[in-house]
């Protein structure tokens, strides 16, 4: 269990995060429980940790919070009542470690709340039922389930890969797949005895199918999905493909007649898959060499490594989520490749490339390793560093959300520092930078903004409060600017960066930059003003647009409105046209926090609105709509 010293100092490097809550009550209220109730239930979370008296006073120079004790003067009677209401209010009982300490000469108390099996899930309020009184932990924050969470709970995380796949039998086996398992396996281990099999006991040996009641063979999901012929995955798991989509320029672009420059979809049996996405993304990657004017030098494009390939598709493929319906997504732009796939990562972004894996999917991620389809287990990560250092390259950055439960590996196609590059940072010679704050330059050139975490995956030896220092200088030299504040800080061109730079700034998807106009860039939520989200030039939609009949009923509204009545008006707003949150509770005279929270998030869960760019939630740019992007 850990310390109130260590819990003060994780607070103070990072604020509140997933696994961290601070209050300052001194009583068992409602928000305390809820924290509680979604500690236990966040899937592959671990728990996590209340710190009752603790208050954050602000923040220092550097963007870091200021958190301190505050004494809670009966701690006897707040431990009493948190033990018997985490004892009684909940379907099931909890029983938390409560210990109390004295730290900096003030009472404080700490709560370890650790999850519960996943047969005992949902935990949830007893007088509010399901799914209102159940809670998720999401961010740093406390999230009230949908019907759509529920189904998480119901089936446990590690038995999805071997449930039968009805409808399914041994003729839905693509020989070739069992052919070239057999065939990478014996380079591994000439001597392996599964290798002695006949197809069905290697399957079977292999988790990827089952006898019936019946007594026939059926398949399970470890089947279909690494094995599986093409015909029999449309048939029976018709959202596990692998799109490679080649976009023009550096942003997603929302026109329909010039989204894409090609796509490619591919399904089949994913040991199979491996090559042809990879073969896809290399073909499209320029080739040959050239001689640029008068020089005798010849120019050799960027070459990303086909085991860094390899290794980041693979960590698509064994990773992902199979509870989602959504296809794994290879998008090639002009300056990067961005490999997301459903599913985030069950290991802190913090540590990732450090010893060790989580799995998602054992049995599958046992194939791959088997079959050196995939990096010795924990080490995928880190080689994808070591060999984009050694090819010269930017090393790979990662984002993991649990809020959309996405994971999307970036590989930029720029060398870490050519020639042009050298010349290009010439321009910064006079302000003394370190090599990390070099690559930070280069990194904002191409993609606009960074933030800590990212900061520190250009050299994965630096610390989050190092990383904080380096960018910290960076704003006081004028290159960079910081925007929010503690868990939700990220820095975007600082004038001097963008007088220096003598071009137009681009942020990562596209969008010019102005010098007023905000970006959120990898896991964190971007803020301004206070809690909202708000676009500073962001022109509002204005009443007089509006359809007669809209007119009317949003004429119509009070101060109170039925839910669904609400509902209802959102969705025909949005259908009128796509609109953003402070649109749409600029127009319903709403708040922006309330307005997302009770109406457009549940809207999205029940499939009823769609986010306009599904790829990054909280793009400056995002609004809702009620057709959903193919």
């Amino acid at each position: 269990m850990k310390t109130a010293r260590i819990l003060f100092e994780e607070l103070n490097s990072g604020d509140e995060n997933v696994k961290i809550e601070a209050k300052r009550s001194s009583e068992v209220g409602k928000s305390i429980l809820e924290t509680v109730c979604a500690f236990a239930n966040e899937p592959d979370l671990g728990g996590g940790y209340l710190l009752l008296g603790a208050v954050r006073k602000g923040f220092d120079e550097q963007g870091f919070p200021i958190y301190e004790p505050e004494n809670i003067s009966n701690p006897d009677k707040v431990q009493s009542d948190l033990a018997n209401q985490c004892a009684s209010v909940f379907n099931i009982r909890l029983r938390p470690q409560i210990k109390q300490e004295t730290f900096e000469g003030k009472t404080v108390i700490i709560v370890k709340v650790e999850e519960v099996p996943a047969a005992h899930k949902p935990v949830y309020f007893e007088n509010r039922g399901l799914p209102q009184g159940a809670y998720r932990r999401i961010g740093s924050t406390d999230q009230k389930c949908t019907e759509e969470d529920l189904s998480v709970f119901y089936s446990s995380a590690d038995s999805i890969e071997t449930v039968i796949v009805k409808g399914s039998s041994l003729d839905d086996i693509d020989e070739n797949a069992v052919s070239y398992y057999r065939k990478l396996r014996k380079q591994v281990n000439p001597a392996a005895e599964e290798l002695a099999y006949e197809d069905t006991e290697l399957l079977l040996a292999l988790k990827a199918c089952e006898k019936d009641p019946t007594g026939n063979y059926v398949l399970t999901n470890v089947g279909l999905i690494v094995f599986g012929k093409s015909m029999a995955l449309r048939r029976l798991m018709p959202a596990l493909r692998v799109d490679y989509i080649r976009v023009p320029g550096n942003r997603w672009v929302e026109s329909s007649d010039k989204r894409f420059e090609h796509t490619i979809d591919m399904r089949g049996a994913f040991i199979l898959l491996v090559n042809r996405a990879v073969n896809a993304i290399t073909d499209d990657l320029p080739k040959g060499f050239e001689l640029k004017g008068d020089n005798l030098q010849a120019f050799t494009p960027i070459d990303i490594p086909n085991d860094t390939l390899r290794e980041a598709i693979v960590n698509a493929f064994m990773h992902r989520s199979f509870r989602v319906n959504r296809p794994i997504q290879i998008i090639r732009y002009s300056n990067r490749i961005e490999i997301t796939n459903p599913g985030f990562s069950l290991k802190s972004p913090e540590h990732l490339g450090e010893p060790g894996s989580e799995l998602r999917n054992p049995f599958i991620s046992a194939i791959f390793h088997d079959t050196n389809l995939a990096e010795t287990k924990g080490s995928g990560i880190r080689s994808m560093r070591d060999q984009m250092k050694t090819a010269h390259l930017m090393p790979p950055t990662f984002e993991s959300s649990r809020e959309t439960n996405l994971f999307t590996v970036r590989l930029l196609l720029h060398h870490l520092l050519g020639e042009e590059d050298v010349r290009w940072l010439a321009l910064f010679a006079n302000y003394d930078l370190n090599n990390e704050q070099r690559l930070s330059l280069i990194f904002m050139r191409e993609l606009g903004a960074i933030d800590n975490i990212t900061y520190r995956q250009l050299n994965s030896d630096i610390t989050t409060r190092k990383a904080s220092f380096d960018l910290h200088r960076m704003c006081e030299k004028g290159l960079f600017e910081l925007k929010g504040q503690g868990k939700n800080a990220y820095y975007i061109a600082g004038q001097e960066f963008i007088s220096l730079n003598g071009r137009e700034m681009y942020y990562g998807d596209g969008e010019m930059y102005h010098g007023n106009e905000e970006m959120y860039h990898g896991n964190e939520e971007m803020y301004h003003g206070n809690e909202e989200m708000y676009h500073g030039n962001e022109e509002m939609c204005r009443t007089e647009e509006l359809p007669d009949e809209l007119k009317k009923r949003i004429g119509k509204m009070g101060k109170r409105m039925v839910a669904k009545d609400m509902e209802s008006l959102i969705v025909d707003l949005c259908t009128f046209q796509p609109l953003s949150l402070a649109e749409i509770a600029s127009l319903l005279h709403r708040n922006k926090v309330s307005m997302k929270n009770h109406y457009l998030s549940p809207l999205i869960k029940q499939g009823k609105l769609f986010f306009t760019i599904p790829e990054m939630i909280k793009h400056p740019k995002q609004q809702y709509t009620t057709k959903k992007k193919k």
